[in-house]
């Protein structure tokens, strides 16, 4: 392994390579989340190493809170405990269970992408959901939070006041399309001087393809979405990760 190499495995401990495998590994650094059923997601109560300069969001006056397939692909490393409000640890068919139920707004389908892509070495997070609420600029904004306000007021226990940073949080865990196509996750390339302040525009925009291949219209629309960042398409298959974009050619008309 070259220097440059060994510099980027030094930040970013679960970059894939001949010298790592992805199986569960037993790390010196392990985090502490305890998962918060009401928002779907875990809050970070004990931070070890370097993992969080890219992973995980700020809130609530300073609050870590990590996604589900964040919580997963941390937890599969070792690099994570996810304990319950009792302290007591949850296990990986627990968390398994908790993404099939369909409620933390990832399907398995968009693990299986984030898993690639972080194990790749890719800073990866869920589409124009900010890091934090400071200095950032998204260059797509995510849909608009007032669809979510009585979701809120349910899942947060407040009926006056609802914070903006709350909405946030919610919106996020909730942003499943049913029906269509949507942006996914937003992918930056790998960088040991990346700060979630000012992370800049991402590499490229991901969105998950179903069973059916994706019409014209839909490229286009999704395209236009993306304020001229470019858009790739990923497939999953039996685990099998395939990401691609389209391009438009024109042919000659032949005599």
């Amino acid at each position: 392994m070259d220097a440059g190499a060994e510099e980027e495995q030094h930040h970013n401990p679960f970059l894939a390579s001949f010298y790592s495998t992805p199986r569960f590994q037993f790390r010196s650094e392990v985090s502490k989340a305890r998962w918060d059923e009401s928002i779907g997601m875990g809050e970070i109560i004990e931070k070890k190493g370097r993992i969080w300069t890219s992973t995980g969001m700020t809130r609530n006056g300073g609050k870590l809170y990590c996604t589900i397939e964040e919580i997963i692909f941390l937890v599969e490393r070792g690099a994570l405990l996810l304990l319950d409000t009792s302290d007591r640890v949850l296990d990986l068919k627990y968390i398994y269970m908790k993404l099939a139920e369909g409620k933390c707004g990832c399907t398995w389908e968009s693990l299986e992408a984030y898993r690639h892509l972080k194990s790749l070495g890719y800073i990866i997070r869920r589409h124009g959901i900010p890091w934090t609420m400071k200095n950032e600029k998204s260059c797509c904004p995510a849909t608009s939070h007032s669809a979510f306000m009585s979701v809120i007021s349910d899942k947060m226990g407040k009926s006056d006041k609802v914070k903006e940073e709350d909405v946030s949080i919610v919106q996020m865990v909730k942003q499943i399309a049913i029906d269509g196509m949507k942006l996914d996750f937003d992918v930056y390339l790998p960088d040991s001087k990346f700060r979630k302040t000012s992370p800049g525009d991402p590499n490229f925009i991901l969105s998950l393809l179903g069973s059916k291949p994706p019409s014209r219209a839909d490229v286009d629309g999704l395209e236009k979405k993306c304020n001229g960042v470019p858009l790739k398409f990923c497939h999953v298959d039996h685990g099998r990760v395939s990401i691609f974009s389209f391009e438009k050619l024109n042919l000659q008309i032949l005599p």
